[in-house]
């Protein structure tokens, strides 16, 4: 169990199945060539959405409140807002935003430095949505600042922080990194059948060891 014996482990949250499939074996093969990352790591897929992922990240946390996670990773695809953005592309959170509000993301800079040897990292405000952004809509978004949008990071990111808040805890870092994987010049229609869908996935596939790098940041500061 987390927490006896050994570092806290650090939860990944993604919410389709094709962004769990990339991450999970990609969790496999560090295990299967390498000694283990900093601590555990306990991956979640939650459903697309916001009701889902809020549904899934409370179910998971009420389970695990006694022993906790070193950290919580909102992750997988977002559409990009900015233009130049290219599919495979990362976006590393300073703040995730939706209608409740905004939160300020924890290591952001470490996050987005490990990250760079795979290619262009994007930092700064990440928009969710409770629906599918298109168009005219995205537009409006780019203009509050935000470069990218998906639809759970911030509900993903928010209940943690508040089923930590009422614990001894009591804080919880918390992050999103996300893969691009349609941008205004590359509008994605199905996912699984074009290139940018294609390299967005071997691209997500690749952000793990960046994420035990910023979860072994996390061990003596918080535990």
């Amino acid at each position: 169990m987390p927490g006896e014996g050994g570092p806290d482990p650090l939860l990944i949250v993604c919410a389709l199945g094709i962004e769990h499939l990339a991450l999970r074996s990609a969790v496999r093969d560090a295990r299967g060539t390498r000694p283990g990352p900093a601590g555990p790591v306990a991956l979640l897929r939650t459903g697309m959405g916001p009701r889902a992922a809020r549904r899934a990240v409370d179910r998971m946390l009420g389970d695990q409140l006694r022993t906790g996670f070193a950290g919580v990773i909102a992750t997988g695809f977002c559409a990009g807002l900015a233009p130049g953005m290219r599919p495979g592309d990362l976006v590393v959170a300073e703040e995730v935003r939706d209608a409740e509000g905004r939160m300020r993301c924890t290591g952001s800079d470490r996050l987005a430095s490990a990250l760079a040897r795979l290619g262009t990292v994007h930092t700064g405000p990440l928009v969710s949505s409770d629906h599918v952004v298109r168009g005219a809509e995205r537009t409006r978004l780019r203009a509050t600042g935000a470069l990218a949008v998906d639809m759970e990071s911030a509900v993903t990111l928010r209940t943690a922080t508040r089923s930590v808040a009422g614990t001894a805890r009591g804080t919880c870092p918390i992050a999103a990194v996300r893969v691009v994987v349609d941008a205004p010049e590359h509008e994605l229609v199905r996912l699984a059948t074009v290139s940018g869908g294609i390299s967005a996935f071997r691209v997500l596939r690749s952000v793990l060891p960046a994420f035990y790098e910023w979860h072994r940041s996390l061990l003596l500061p918080w535990r």
